[in-house]
């Protein structure tokens, strides 16, 4: 089920799940890293947190996160096309949002490309996700972004994807899926299709 998100009662409850056991470490850390001027949105519960097995990376949180106008949280139950597409493609393949842990190349919310130096601050959240989550065996690369911040993870740990199954894709958003070209974007989108079903042949 698609975008459960939006609906406030659902929200509440995920909120009042916020610091359960499997999500309590990943969440604390969020509180640890956000500052009033670079806020960092909480994982949702439904997902696995330290029992997760796929770590997701995207870019950086989207406007779905926001306290006020969104969830607050990131997630693949979000209101926005981004999140539904995600959601779908894990359930096409039979993994469920407890089977993910989603983060972000720079999990603070800026709406917008990260910088370098960004990139290069969101190595050390990306490591403290592996460390908190060791049921990991899984990094799916959402997006151009999300593969430049794993060369720099591997920079600086490079033996660590030798534990991992690492499979870039493209991002889910419709902009990196959409070419003026209709063969690109249908090859734009069987290359995710494939990629999520590699995701679930590792797991297998």
């Amino acid at each position: 089920m698609t975008r459960r998100l939006k609906d406030a009662g659902y929200r509440g409850e995920q909120w009042q799940q916020r610091k359960a056991p499997h999500i309590k470490p990943v969440n604390d850390y969020v509180d640890e890293i956000s500052t009033p001027d670079l806020w960092v949105p909480y994982v949702a519960p439904i997902h696995g947190g330290i029992d997760a097995r796929v770590l997701s990376l995207l870019r950086d949180p989207g406007p779905a996160t926001q306290r006020e106008t969104g969830s607050g949280f990131i997630s693949i139950e979000n209101d926005d096309p981004t999140a539904e597409r995600q959601c779908n493609r894990f359930e096409s393949v039979g993994l469920s949002a407890y089977d993910i842990l989603p983060w972000n190349a720079y999990p603070w919310y800026v709406n917008r490309s990260p910088k370098a130096a960004e990139l290069e601050a969101g190595v050390d959240t990306i490591l403290e996700m592996l460390r908190l989550a060791p049921a990991v065996q899984v990094v799916l690369l959402q997006g151009g972004d999300a593969l430049r911040s794993w060369r720099r993870v591997l920079r600086r740990t490079p033996n660590l994807a030798k534990d991992l199954t690492v499979i870039p894709t493209y991002h889910p958003g419709r902009q990196s899926l959409w070419h003026k070209d209709p063969a690109e974007r249908v090859r734009r989108i069987d290359h995710q299709t494939d990629a999520y079903q590699q995701v679930a042949e590792a797991l297998a």
